[in-house]
């Protein structure tokens, strides 16, 4: 799977083990990604490590089928275990630089940069591949997460030259802004794996790539 900037653009699923419990997952991600979802994340911040390499290999071979790219949270040893498509990076994680020591220069590697494009513009000089911004509404999955403004899209769009990703609170009624106003990626979770018809949800978002 290539990293190249043409793989990151649409949907973006992020997987919630409160969402979809024990079997539920692959499946899940399955119909997320007939729905029209592009990339999936993998984030399990609870489950021990054999789990999480299992679901993780799950995962990664549904993707693959359909030539979806799949990224790890966190974890840049998992990702580089079982052969993933890339990594997202958080505060607390590993630092870029050694991220990409590790995963070999082909690895997608994303940095969650919050309200702050100083953040973002490190980040790239740093070799991202995209930056993340958010939460840009109210989130379920992270009530508490400092907000962006939809100015900062517009700002990064004309600041940084690398995919940029939009999170938190995203709706299809709310998300044509920010793809209007620069996003390249909305990374959704429980827009997607909270609702009753996935496909069909997925599908709502995908649209407003088109």
């Amino acid at each position: 799977m290539s990293s190249s900037n043409a793989s990151l653009r649409g949907l973006y699923v992020i997987t919630d083990r409160s969402l979809m419990p024990g079997d539920k997952m692959l499946p899940a991600v399955s119909a997320a990604i007939h729905g029209g979802a592009r990339l999936v994340q993998y984030r399990d911040k609870l489950s021990n490590r054999p789990s999480r390499e299992q679901q993780a290999r799950g995962l990664l071979q549904i993707c693959h089928d359909y030539e979806v790219p799949l990224i790890i949270n966190d974890d840049v040893e998992l990702a580089a275990v079982i052969g993933a498509d890339g990594v997202h990076l958080g505060d607390e994680d590993m630092r870029l630089d050694e991220a990409r020591v590790r995963l070999g220069p082909r690895m997608i590697i994303g940095v969650s940069c919050h309200d702050s494009l100083e953040k973002a513009v490190s980040a790239v000089h740093a070799g991202a591949d995209y930056v993340a911004f958010g939460s840009f509404f109210s989130s379920p999955s992270k009530p508490q997460a400092v907000r962006a403004p939809l100015s900062l899209l517009e700002s990064a769009c004309l600041t940084v030259n690398v995919p940029i990703c939009a999170i938190g609170g995203i709706t299809p009624e709310n998300g044509a802004a920010l793809v209007k106003a620069g996003a390249h990626m909305l990374a959704v979770i429980s827009g997607i794996f909270a609702q009753t018809d996935i496909a069909a949800e997925a599908r709502r978002y995908a649209r407003l790539f088109i």
